[in-house]
């Protein structure tokens, strides 16, 4: 466990370092914005390039590792939507004053099933594993901004109602293809793919262009969890709601408890069936699910107007447990250990 919380506690430090300084005023909550388009636009997808490129594509992609998180994945979204979708709340309903609409659950959903792992997942996996564990991690990501997060924004804009609104643009298949659109625009899937051409092709970045690259991907880490702690108190501030308990922490023990759980017996499940499930990346999966919140999630319920002041303390909730619950989980597991 020394071990464990020799590699743990410097992450999620430097999460409240961002969160105490924006909180201080030390960082203005208006760079706030600037610094997370910073990490996921530049430096975050120069150290996934990088991890791309430096391994097999079969190490990328497991279709066997990838299938079960993805349908681990949808599990958990059905589940948090069946739990915590009040169907007579009005689509302009607060969770607050009446009950969680379809909106607010589907965002709940991204909470519980998004994971934190760019920002926070890959490096501190490959702290605790090594680099291999790069890989699968990589695989979690396309998973959950292609499919996850494409499935739920796309419920928070399903409208519900009369045969003439759903009829203006708010179909499932519009809903669907809009946020398609969206995740494309991402950059973290195009940085991995070329990271992966580059591997395939064998074919290396010029030094100085290389070097450049090498920069801005070490900056990743301590700049990204620095953001993830401004992120949350920027969305503390931008929330107008104040959110009971009862609708954030049982969001929280199904992203930090359910999740990995669901994970870990699908890989099982699937061993079982005779599927190859190797131990190592079963072990990377369960780590992932089992990660915080991911902090831009909050910055997605902004743009579309849902409830901010619940996501944000979800996110808030569950990146303060995880501190105990994922270093208990990997000690269990056995990451860390020589």
């Amino acid at each position: 466990m020394q071990a464990i919380l020799t590699i743990t506690i410097p992450f999620f430090a430097l999460v409240l370092c961002g969160y105490l300084a924006a909180r201080r005023g030390l960082l203005p909550v208006d760079a706030v914005p600037g610094l997370n388009a910073y990490v996921l636009f530049f430096a975050l997808p120069c150290m996934l390039f990088r991890f791309g490129a430096s391994m097999p594509f079969a190490q990328l992609i497991d279709p066997v590792l990838i299938g079960a998180y993805a349908l681990c994945a949808l599990a958990v979204v059905a589940l948090t939507v069946a739990l915590t979708w009040d169907r007579g709340t009005p689509v302009s309903g607060s969770t607050a004053a009446t009950g969680v609409n379809l909106k607010n659950a589907a965002f709940g959903a991204l909470v519980a099933s998004f994971p934190n792992t760019g920002f926070m997942g890959v490096p501190l996996l490959v702290a605790l594993l090594g680099a291999p564990a790069a890989g699968p991690v990589i695989g979690t990501i396309l998973v959950d901004l292609i499919l996850t997060s494409t499935l739920c924004i796309a419920l928070a804009q399903v409208r519900r109602g009369t045969d003439e609104h759903r009829a203006a643009d708010g179909s499932v298949t519009a809903s669907v293809a809009r946020s398609l659109r969206a995740a494309l625009t991402n950059p973290l899937p195009w940085a991995i793919a070329l990271g992966a051409l580059s591997a395939a092709i064998e074919v290396d970045l010029p030094g100085p262009i290389a070097t450049m690259v090498k920069l801005l991907a070490e900056s990743a880490t301590p700049v990204a969890l620095f953001t993830i702690g401004a992120v949350l108190w920027r969305a503390s501030l931008h929330s107008h709601t104040r959110t009971s308990l009862r609708h954030v922490l049982p969001v929280a023990a199904i992203k930090l408890l359910v999740h990995p759980l669901l994970v870990l017996g699908a890989g099982l499940s699937a061993r079982a069936l005779g599927a190859p499930v190797p131990d190592f990346g079963l072990t990377v999966l369960v780590l992932a699910a089992a990660l915080p919140s991911a902090s831009n999630v909050s910055l997605l319920t902004e743009r579309y107007g849902a409830d901010n002041d619940r996501v944000a303390r979800i996110i808030m909730a569950s990146t303060a447990l995880a501190f105990v619950s994922f270093s208990l989980l990997a000690w269990v597991m056995g990451a860390g250990i020589p």
